[in-house]
């Protein structure tokens, strides 16, 4: 009869636990911090549509011990509890080059590093846009992940938040990241 074909990238518990190393499981010496965030979002750096009120600054950012090897970062904001499938993307910054180490407060519009690229958010935008949850709901997660990786991905704004996570997969060496409430 018909069998399946060997799986040629290792057993499936060694696939598993590779991608779960890389996407799954924070670098120990790794970290990021905001001093602008301290638990929750203030004001300035909430969206400024949709009747949020807010600023749109992007946080001031900085990271430390990075995984040896790092040669670019992809940053992302994300809120999970967002309505609709998949949450929200707020902001999609990659290729920040490796020998940085932080960004000041409103870096998006400021000025990135040379050679980041910002992608498309959900907000249809290539910048940062802040949080905006539904009036009344409970306080949203705004998670900030900074992926540390081994090579520039080759992609140009137009790339979709799903498409540069796929392409990052394979460069990822490790990940930190922060967590901010916000409600309206």
């Amino acid at each position: 009869g018909w069998k399946p074909a060997p799986l040629l990238l290792g057993e499936p518990s060694e696939t598993r636990l590779s991608l779960e190393s890389k996407l799954n499981l924070p670098m120990p010496h790794f970290t990021l911090h905001s001093p602008d965030l301290q638990g929750f979002v203030d004001k300035q750096y909430v969206y400024d549509g949709f009747g949020a009120g807010g600023d749109n600054q992007s946080p001031a950012l900085t990271w430390s011990n990075p995984p040896a090897g790092t040669r670019a970062y992809l940053l992302t904001c994300h809120d999970t509890d967002a309505p609709g499938p998949g949450g929200w993307w707020h902001w999609v910054a990659f290729n920040i080059p490796g020998d940085i180490t932080s960004l000041p407060t409103d870096a998006a519009k400021q000025g990135m590093p040379v050679g980041t690229v910002m992608a498309v958010n959900s907000y249809g935008d290539k910048t940062y846009g802040g949080p905006c949850p539904p009036p009344g709901d409970q306080a949203h997660p705004y998670v900030f992940t900074l992926y540390a990786l081994g090579a520039e991905l080759d992609l140009d704004d137009s790339a979709q938040p799903a498409m540069v996570m796929f392409m990052a997969q394979a460069a990822i060496l490790g990940k930190a990241s922060v967590v901010s409430y916000y409600a309206r």
